[in-house]
């Protein structure tokens, strides 16, 4: 398209990084949606997207039903990409591996852990209790002195690429026909309870007989230009790196009761972070480089020695490389805000993942698509993260929060 352009699209994607491409592939692939789907993406580089720097894990180990069968749907997929993914014979390669994650819990915790087990359990995952005792003897590195108990996940959660999942997503889309167009959106045109149009920067004008909203750190600006109020702030996250010659076989990633987590990444290597307290958690900015920069004291001064104390391995590293990303965090609940804005009946909403947005990708985009072309949810219901609890100030309670 060239500038001020004009052209008309069944669907428009707001964000073409993997929520953005998820839902577009989800909507081609559906043999109910005959329709043009133009996916806008400001930055097809993706340099600063979630997708591309987030630490690209999925669990189960979660407290609340739906985001447990959210990720169980997310593993199938995952352990079948070849079958959902593959364009002309290329098959994706996302480097799965089930590491498990391993959520430690000290004497206070461990009842909120036991209760989160049976509910995991009870959802079909695939999620140990484990005591002390057992701990040490599966993990002999682990410092288990102050735990009560620890919960181990023995398969479907693990870490693999994200950026190959996104590119995996963005190619098979593409092959089915979504339409990749570089801009930024400017303006959301309404014409009662409805959208009519978007309008990009440089004057193109897409009318769209629906709209997605999957544009990360930008989804509450985005929400905003069409009227609707989505309590999302994109904040900053760190990832560190670093090497440790003493080996520390079977890693998952693991959780210590600081909050802080690790996860290997090759051989001797790990990545690790931690969320910060809300006082002290920095915004982020995709146009302000200040925002983005790294603060290596959170490695040195808490990070670090919370994994030394669980590791004690850890005690002698070389610290690597680091990066700084987005963290599109919903402020209601810490969980996504999918579905319809009420309001306006042609506007969908896929914001707010706080940090979970890769391992959340496949399910939502084939929510939103269900939604789209038939009216409602056919397979998975995610109704509880719809807007609604939004408009009602309603949470919903989830526990385990990176």
């Amino acid at each position: 398209m060239t500038s001020s352009a004009s052209s008309a699209a069944d669907v428009v994607i707001v964000g073409g990084a993997v929520m953005g491409s998820s839902t577009a592939y989800h909507l081609l692939a559906d043999s109910g949606f005959k329709g043009r789907v133009v996916v806008v993406e400001k930055d097809p580089t993706y340099q600063l997207s979630a997708s591309a720097l987030s630490a690209a894990s999925i669990r189960q180990q979660y407290s609340s039903a739906v985001n447990i069968r959210i990720s169980l749907y997310g593993i199938h997929f995952l352990r079948n990409i070849a079958e959902y993914l593959t364009v002309d014979g290329d098959t994706p390669e996302i480097g799965l591996r089930e590491g498990g994650y391993l959520y430690c819990a000290s004497e206070a915790g461990e009842p909120i852990l036991r209760e989160n087990q049976a509910l995991q359990a009870a959802e079909g995952a695939d999620i140990l209790f484990l005591k002390p005792d057992e701990l040490k003897r599966r993990f002999p590195w682990l410092n288990v002195e102050d735990l009560a108990a620890g919960t181990w996940g023995r398969s479907g959660e693990g870490w693999f690429d994200g950026w190959g999942l996104l590119q995996a997503f963005r190619k098979k889309a593409r092959s089915l026909g979504a339409e990749y167009v570089k801009g930024e959106v400017a303006e959301v045109e309404r014409d009662g309870n409805r959208v009519t149009a978007v309008r990009l920067k440089d004057g193109t004008r897409i009318a769209c007989g629906a709209l997605i909203n999957c544009a990360g750190s930008g989804g509450r600006a985005i929400a905003e230009m069409a009227g609707i109020s989505i309590p999302v702030q994109a904040k900053r996250r760190y990832v560190f790196t670093f090497s440790c010659r003493e080996p520390v076989e079977n890693c998952p990633l693991l959780i210590d009761t600081s909050g802080a987590y690790v996860r290997p990444e090759g051989e001797g290597n790990f990545i690790c972070g931690a969320s910060p307290e809300a006082d002290v958690d920095p915004d982020w900015s995709d146009d302000d480089p200040a925002s983005q920069e790294i603060d290596f004291s959170f490695f040195e001064e808490f990070i670090w020695p919370s994994l030394a104390h669980r590791v004690p391995a850890f005690e002698a590293i070389k610290p690597g490389r680091a990066w700084s990303g987005p963290y599109d965090m919903s402020l209601l609940d810490h969980n996504a805000i999918i579905g319809r804005a009420a309001e306006v009946e042609n506007f969908y909403l896929c914001n707010g993942f706080s940090g979970h947005g890769l391992q959340q990708a496949a399910a939502v985009g084939r929510g939103l698509s269900e939604l789209i072309v038939h009216g409602g949810y056919r397979t998975l219901d995610l109704s509880e993260l719809g807007y609604e609890r939004v408009v009602a100030n309603r949470p919903l309670l989830e526990r385990n929060v990176i």
